[in-house]
């Protein structure tokens, strides 16, 4: 089995559109293999910025036009990637769409970008909505990326992103489990920013800062820490519970203390469940300083990939969800998302 896939994906942080076209087979002993051929970040203009942004407080008129405008968005950057790199071979197009709606206790999720937009534009075979099965079924329709983690990177103990939140997937009791292992460049982002700059580079600024030892202790005492997963973490959480500890605290005290505070807890994970080897991704990785802080305290080995990988795996693993819904195969874990049993998840649009 070989097939040749486009994953498209937008997420929080809205730098862009994210696409990765990869090929995957399926050797004789059922391991997947991948590869990344090419991968691009298409970063959105200011007013899809503040339209993505926004979304939320818009009508249903307003989200259901916006979900057919950013479907043919899009369809237009597909077309745009296919021309620049004179791609030919293209099964299908997988896309993960844009979240304005996360409800799974109501049960729904709204990720906009019409799927037959996409198809109208490409005349390619589209599968989208991969969320809303899982929380029709219970579960919190997310996290998805552990089907990946699974079956393409099944080297390592476990595979880690350092994003927004840092969030973890790996075996126990021969069950994949994944949570949110606490906050990072959603809090990271925001005091560099009162520094003149959108991200702490290499955690310069934290490096140069000094902790202060009360705050530390006040971060890690925090009680989502010590709840069991499954669990998960999001902006609301940050703002009712991060934010109010750093009041009048200087930007660059703020950026010393909660990157210390992050390594303790990822670190804290990592010597819990006896981590042997551990797979990082996402644009944490590049913050050198977090890392070092990271590796003082354990004894597991951190793995950093190439630069693909740390910034396209999300990608890649929504390409490859597409590839086990044309093949039928489950895409989604229950043990993961909480849903009541594993299956397959996406809209194909064909014809």
């Amino acid at each position: 089995m070989n097939f040749h896939a486009l994953g498209l994906m937008s997420g929080t942080s809205l730098d862009g559109l994210d696409v990765c076209y990869a090929s995957f087979q399926k050797d004789e002993l059922g391991k997947w293999n991948f590869q990344i051929l090419r991968a691009v970040t298409f970063p959105y203009s200011e007013t899809w910025e503040k339209r993505l942004r926004n979304a939320i407080h818009l009508s249903a008129e307003e989200i259901f036009s916006l979900n057919s405008e950013y479907g043919f968005y899009l369809g237009e950057k597909v077309n745009e990637f296919i021309t620049q790199y004179a791609i030919k071979n293209i099964d299908f197009i997988a896309s993960h769409g844009h979240t304005v709606f996360h409800q799974p206790e109501k049960k729904f999720t709204v990720q906009i970008g019409d799927g037959r937009a996409i198809k109208f534009l490409t005349n390619i075979p589209v599968i989208y909505d991969f969320r809303s099965q899982d929380v029709l079924m219970g579960g919190n329709g997310a996290p998805l990326v552990p089907i990946g983690d699974e079956l393409l990177f099944p080297e390592y103990s476990a595979c880690l992103n350092l994003g927004g939140f840092s969030n973890i997937s790996f075996k126990e009791n021969g069950k994949r489990i994944a949570f949110d292992i606490c906050p990072v460049n959603i809090v990271l982002n925001h005091f560099s920013k009162k520094l003149g700059k959108d991200y702490d580079e290499n955690g310069d600024y934290a490096r140069n800062g000094k902790i202060n030892p009360e705050l530390l202790q006040s971060l890690n005492s925090i009680k989502y820490y010590q709840q069991s997963p499954p669990k998960s973490l999001g902006m609301e959480w940050v703002s009712q519970y991060i934010l109010p500890e750093f009041k009048d605290e200087d930007p660059s005290v703020v950026l010393a203390t909660f990157t210390e505070h992050a390594a303790i807890q990822i670190a804290e994970i990592f010597n819990r469940f006896q981590l042997d080897k551990v797979l990082f991704t996402g644009g944490g990785t590049y913050n050198s300083f977090l890392i070092e802080r990271i590796l003082s305290k354990t004894n597991t080995k951190i793995c950093i990939p190439d630069k693909e990988i740390i910034d396209f795996k999300e990608a890649l693993i929504f390409a490859f969800m597409g590839v086990l819904r044309i093949t039928n195969e489950d895409n989604i874990l229950s043990s993961a998302t909480g849903s009541s049993r594993n299956h397959c998840s996406g809209l194909l649009v064909n014809h």
